[in-house]
């Protein structure tokens, strides 16, 4: 059994290119896979590997500036979910791309996955769903406002031309794992929104929390790794992905015109050229090889 480690963390990171090089090394050396992004404001991704390699690079993360409080979730998973180890270098560990957002500043109220339902059956609590239109399309909080965005770098332009219909409402924002709220709720409180809740976790806290009987979220939680989705208890969900958009993709969705083993979906079927089409299938065609070897091959 294998496990999947979820984390991220906020803090000053004077040089996080200096960072890199150990954190690589460490990963490798332990057998742990994954992906990792560092920037001047922290550290983000998910890992997967033995019970001794992810606690010994926790420890490597923890031991890090800033990082001793760092949390994180785990699942279990029976076959590696990721290819490769990456710890990749960006601007921002999550893309909002606005400068002045500041989350070690403040952010929004937390509220534990026991407390989420009673706040988001409110009358006066908006719920908005932070994250991308695939992920929302798959599963989410009953009543939750879906802002209908291809990234979160939309998520302010949303706002600005809703927020009137919003007004004297409290705010309750959700996301996968609690990173993406960080960024949001400061920006919501920064635009001058007095109440604002986050859910503590994430969606991924809430289903390993709250029992399926008692729960309203419906449907499954998109993950970026190997599972693509996951359910209550977050046993692995019913969904594949597309090799070439990433979106998910379910049984139906595979028997529908468009779709193309490797190569397309009804999602990305007008947004890659010939070329792109034909690196697809060639991709597809190396993966089946591989297959057929008894090797793997991520479609990375």
């Amino acid at each position: 059994m294998l496990i999947i480690a979820a984390l991220y963390h906020f803090t000053r990171f004077p040089d996080p290119a200096a960072l890199r090089g150990p954190l690589l090394s460490l990963c490798i050396a332990q057998g742990v896979k994954g992906s990792l992004l560092l920037a001047r404001e922290g550290i983000n991704g998910t890992i997967a590997g033995s019970r001794a390699g992810i606690d010994a690079v926790l420890a490597h993360i923890r031991a890090l500036p800033g990082c001793a409080g760092l949390e994180h979730k785990e699942s279990f998973a029976e076959a590696m979910p990721f290819g490769r180890m990456k710890v990749k270098l960006k601007r921002e560990i999550v893309t909002m791309g606005q400068p002045d957002v500041d989350p070690l500043a403040r952010v929004g109220s937390y509220v534990s996955p026991e407390d989420w339902n009673d706040l988001i059956s409110a009358p006066d609590v908006a719920v908005i769903d932070t994250r991308n239109d695939y992920e929302v399309g798959i599963g989410t909080f009953a009543g939750a406002v879906d802002p209908d965005i291809r990234s979160f770098r939309d998520f302010p332009a949303w706002w600005e031309a809703h927020k009137d219909d919003y007004r004297g409402k409290r705010i309750a924002m959700f996301c996968t794992g609690g990173i993406r709220c960080e960024k949001s709720t400061n920006y919501l409180l920064g635009q001058g929104v007095n109440e604002v809740f986050h859910l503590k976790g994430g969606i991924l806290k809430y289903l390993e929390e709250v029992p399926a009987a008692q729960s309203m979220w419906n449907g499954e939680c998109y993950v970026f790794d190997g599972r693509v989705s996951v359910g209550h208890g977050l046993v692995p969900g019913q969904y594949d992905s597309c090799h070439a958009c990433r979106r998910p993709i379910s049984a139906a969705d595979k028997e529908r015109p468009e779709y193309e083993r490797g190569a397309c979906c009804h999602n990305c079927i007008d947004e890659y050229s010939k070329a792109d089409r034909a690196r697809f299938r060639e991709r597809q065609r190396q993966m089946d090889l591989a297959e057929a070897r008894g090797e793997a091959h991520f479609a990375e």
